[in-house]
């Protein structure tokens, strides 16, 4: 339990929510005729659902490349129910789509940590919408299958360099891992209390290739989203659990952090289409879009 209250601190895990879409023009006499509720959030899903077809403009998100599989699958989904709103998204690390939505270059910013104290002082608005286990991958020739929290700290430092120190066959240990102002890098280091301690053999700019990279170096160990995890690698145990949905949302498996779509504002000051696409995403059919890409819903 001790490391669920750990987790829930770090991601700051809180329900999302978004305000109520109501077309404009039409009276309050008349959303009464209609049988449209508009005090309560049936009512306001109902109402942007009958309008799906008529609905228009633009959603345009920037950050996470962790985030890419979700923000692609939920911008998909929502153009097949809303087809006259376009939804863009680019993938520029999580540090720079925080800026992007600062500088209203974008409506969201896909941010794969929690926000810092700064960048909501600046007006974003934590907007979470999805929990993500970190799973740490080493080449799949290497034999150790556990780590502690420790001992994985202690190799990102530098302070244990070869397999065999933690039970695995003698080979030099290759730390692979994202480069600065990544969201995955910023979560993994500070959930190890190791931030701006590590000891790159190599830093990427993209989950791929942290993958690719892992794949093909013998010795080597990364760190990825766990929901872009196959067969390429192999998954360590921390601390005797694998990483799964079900160890995360238990608290026994201690790498995971919040998927971000931050906003420049709340959500209620943003365009009609961009409200009504974190309404989506809050439904049961967004949050099944979020279980699809391998995520965890928020509650």
């Amino acid at each position: 339990m001790k490391n669920f209250k750990k987790i829930a601190t770090i991601l700051g895990v809180c329900t999302l929510t978004a305000a109520g879409v109501m077309g404009c023009g039409g009276s309050s006499e008349e959303a009464a005729d209609s049988g449209a509720d508009t005090g309560s959030a049936e009512g306001t899903s109902d109402s942007a659902d009958a309008s799906g077809e008529d609905l228009s403009g633009t959603v345009s998100m920037a950050g996470s490349t962790s985030m890419e599989k979700l923000a692609n699958a939920a911008a998909e989904a929502f153009m097949a129910k809303y087809p006259g709103v376009s939804v863009t998204a680019e993938f520029t690390g999580s540090s720079a789509g925080v800026e992007a939505v600062l500088s209203k270059s974008v409506d969201i910013g896909n941010s794969s940590r929690n926000l810092s104290d700064s960048e909501k002082e600046e007006g974003a608005v934590e907007n979470i919408v999805a929990i993500d286990g970190i799973a740490v991958v080493t080449n799949p020739a290497t034999t150790t299958e556990d780590l502690s929290k420790e001992q994985l700290s202690q190799i990102y430092t530098g302070e244990i360099t070869d397999w065999e120190e933690v039970d695995g066959d003698a080979a030099p240990i290759v730390v692979i891992g994202r480069e600065a102002g990544s969201g995955t890098r910023d979560a993994f280091e500070e959930i190890l209390e190791i931030t701006d301690k590590c000891k790159y053999a190599s830093e990427l700019d993209s989950t791929g290739a942290v993958m690719a990279k892992v794949a093909s170096t013998p010795g080597a160990i990364g760190y990825v989203s766990l929901d872009v995890l196959d067969d390429s690698v192999k998954a360590l145990m921390l601390d005797g659990v694998e990483p799964t949905e079900e160890s995360i949302k238990s608290g026994d498996y201690f790498l995971s952090r919040p998927f971000v779509m931050a906003t420049n504002g709340e959500i209620s000051a943003q365009s009609e289409a961009v409200q009504t696409f974190f309404e989506y995403l809050s439904s049961d059919e967004g949050k099944q879009v979020v279980k699809d890409a391998g995520l965890i819903t928020v509650d």
